[in-house]
């Protein structure tokens, strides 16, 4: 997954108010905004693993574990790498914030102005 960095990418969650509103802070910091909902994209382990090395972090530190699925399917229960890539992949909506990518970086918005981390200061 190639992204630029004057491009940013947002991956979120659309019926959450406070990811639309991630996606308008990104947009008024950049007029090259793609944004995807959970479940359309990054539909790739690839994509996933590429997403957890600008993160730097491990699948599961991304995951709401108050989710009812989570509850039910993951708590207490432990995963390889592969596995975590696919909890995430086929189960975005259980993702805590919205995801921004900008060239290789990236940043969990667990508040909607994260996303401007992502911008390179002058």
């Amino acid at each position: 997954m190639k992204t630029n960095k004057r491009e940013i990418l947002i991956y979120y969650n659309p019926e959450s108010r406070s990811d639309r509103l991630t996606l308008a802070y990104a947009k008024s910091v950049s007029p090259h905004v793609r944004s995807y909902a959970y479940g359309q994209t990054p539909s790739t382990e690839t994509s996933w693993r590429t997403i957890m090395e600008a993160l730097n972090c491990h699948p599961k530190d991304l995951l709401n574990k108050a989710h009812p699925y989570y509850q039910d399917h993951i708590k207490g229960r432990e995963f390889d790498e592969e596995s975590w890539v696919k909890i995430l992949r086929f189960n975005p909506e259980i993702i805590k914030s919205p995801i921004a990518m900008s060239g290789r970086k990236a940043v969990v918005c667990t508040t909607p102005s994260d996303v401007y981390r992502l911008v390179e200061k002058s």
